[in-house]
């Protein structure tokens, strides 16, 4: 069915800072109607609902739209997530409605697969580490003209297990060869075309028994939350390297934990944890050599304008009649 074209609409953001902190611009979206960003919107059904007040369009990257705020803001013809995953969004509510929702895909995958070598090399060399070391003056009192605080570690001939392989985890196994590595991909797709001796297609006991570095790529289903918990990791090598960009609760956070003290998992670096922003009580903050950022890996400058971009231009096709990036349940 066409959709009708919305005139004088009013578009509310209703956390726009995440994505433009003041370094970007509204200036695609104010030439599409009446525009109001709000920083931050408490995830509070009365107060979401209140900040969308008799908006047609809405935005969102985490404010929760629930079944309890769509059936009370009306005049919502469309929603658009200002990230790839949708889980904010009570879609089937959505659906039932009328309100078209749509996501921005791939506009990180770049950025992304940096970023896991970003955790990759701070594990490998702790570049951090020794800056710290020589900032607080241990090289100037040092009698040798090196010193090392930590075992480093040469990627080349080490064996990186990736699990799932959609755009950034063949993103990332690029940068991976790049650097001489042998490649062992779990996913549900067998990429038998890409078979060569440092890219192998395996199932997942193989991946966990045999890699030296594993990292996480695959989406949050029912399937794969907890995939790292203490079964999995009793399997694998001693020593092995946890990489995660992906989504928190794919790891049981206890289960690392425990694994980092004992030693049994050499490193870990997550980008992403199972509540967010992190609680107090994370297990992983009592963690050893475990490297914990605050789901960044999505953020260049580049990369946030792209989403904007891609935003935009999912609306002006809704406005068209002809909508893209839309999700259906």
């Amino acid at each position: 069915m066409k959709v009708r074209k919305i005139r004088n609409m009013k578009i509310v953001i209703l956390d726009g800072y995440t994505l433009n902190p003041g370094d970007l611009n509204w200036k695609g979206l104010e030439k599409l109607g009446d525009l109001k960003v709000l920083d931050r919107t408490v995830n509070d059904s009365e107060k979401v609902i209140e900040a969308i007040g008799d908006a047609e369009i809405i935005f969102t990257n985490k404010t929760l739209l629930t079944k309890d705020v769509l059936v009370n803001v009306p005049k919502v013809k469309y929603i658009g997530v200002l990230a790839t995953g949708y889980n904010v969004v009570d879609i089937a509510t959505a659906n039932d409605l009328g309100i078209t929702v749509t996501n921005v895909p791939a506009y990180s995958t770049d950025a992304v697969a940096q970023f896991t070598f970003a955790l990759i090399l701070e594990l490998t060399n702790q570049v951090g580490i020794h800056h710290a070391a020589v900032k607080g003056g241990e090289w100037i009192n040092s009698i040798d003209f090196s010193f090392t605080k930590t075992p480093l570690i040469e990627l080349n001939g080490k064996t990186l297990g990736i699990i799932g392989f959609g755009r950034i985890g063949q993103a990332t196994v690029k940068i991976a060869q790049a650097f001489g590595m042998k490649v062992m991909v779990y996913s549900n797709k067998k990429y038998l075309e890409l078979e060569t001796d440092s890219f192998k297609n395996v199932d997942l006991e193989t991946l966990l028994s045999e890699s030296d570095i594993i990292s996480l790529h695959c989406p949050l289903t029912e399937n794969t939350e907890g995939l790292i918990n203490k079964n999995s990791i009793e399997r694998m090598k001693d020593g092995v390297m946890i990489i995660n960009t992906s989504r928190g609760p794919l790891i049981v956070e206890e289960d690392l934990k425990n694994a980092l003290n004992s030693g049994k998992i050499g490193g870990a670096g997550v980008d992403v944890v199972s509540a967010e922003p992190i609680k107090k009580d994370n297990p992983l903050l009592q963690a050893k050599n475990c490297i914990i950022t605050p789901h960044i890996a999505w953020a260049p400058k580049e990369a946030r304008e792209r989403l904007m971009n891609i935003a935009v231009s999912n609306l002006e096709k809704f406005l068209k009649g002809k909508p893209i990036n839309v999700i259906e349940i």
